[in-house]
């Protein structure tokens, strides 16, 4: 790690506290279909990209309701409510021990870009970023092509990139776009899900950071 130039961030999970908000926003529109509502542990255990499948894993039929429908419900809950959520415990540490330590930093994030760039501003930390990239519909289906869009711009090797996730799509993405990647177990995915999938698990962002000092 110590040789990095560029650091690509996720938001939701991995800087953004924002587990325990998606679940109470879900479970609003869980009851308004009389599915049964989930904990933070169910939701841990079922998130996932593209998050129709999520969707499906805790309850949809779409056979009998289109996915756009309870989806954009609970976009609006989420909205409404996001500023509830706040940065996890070392985030602005961590951003500001990268800035002094000369890395570029950038967010890659499955959220909507407009809102992507209203909530990075609102805590405070857009500052930090060369670039954002948020996708441009509000249905999280993948942030691969945006991430082969910001490659292009980097004039870098790719081995001089770190990722920093909290989901096996983040790893996925990573891979993908043939960087390193390291996934952190606080986000939208539990601990043992994340191992399954990479052996580069650390349990909060200071744990990275130690390896950067």
């Amino acid at each position: 790690m110590k040789n990095k130039k560029i650091i690509i961030w996720d938001w939701n999970g991995t800087m953004l506290n924002d587990a325990e908000l998606c679940v109470a926003c879900m479970n609003t529109v869980l009851r308004k279909y009389q599915i049964e509502e989930i904990d933070v542990v169910k939701y841990r255990s079922t998130f996932t990209f593209p998050v129709k499948d999520y969707y499906e894993a805790i309850g949809f039929d779409f056979e009998k309701i289109d996915f756009e429908i309870p989806a954009m419900e609970f976009i609006v809950q989420y909205y409404t409510k996001i500023g509830e959520a706040d940065l996890h415990k070392d985030t602005v540490d961590v951003l500001k021990l990268f800035k002094e330590k000369g890395l570029k930093q950038f967010a890659l994030s499955a959220m909507e870009h407009n809102n992507l760039v209203s909530s990075l501003t609102d805590k405070g930390i857009i500052k930090f970023f060369e670039n954002v990239s948020g996708i441009n519909n509000h249905y999280a289906h993948s942030k691969l092509e945006m991430g082969q869009e910001m490659m292009k711009s980097l004039s870098v090797e790719s081995k001089d990139i770190l990722m920093i996730g909290d989901t096996i799509h983040d790893f996925e993405v990573a891979q993908r776009l043939d960087i390193d990647c390291v996934l952190v177990s606080n986000g939208h995915q539990s601990k043992e899900r994340l191992l399954e999938a990479t052996p580069f698990v650390v349990s909060s962002l200071l744990e990275i950071a130690e390896y950067f000092r």
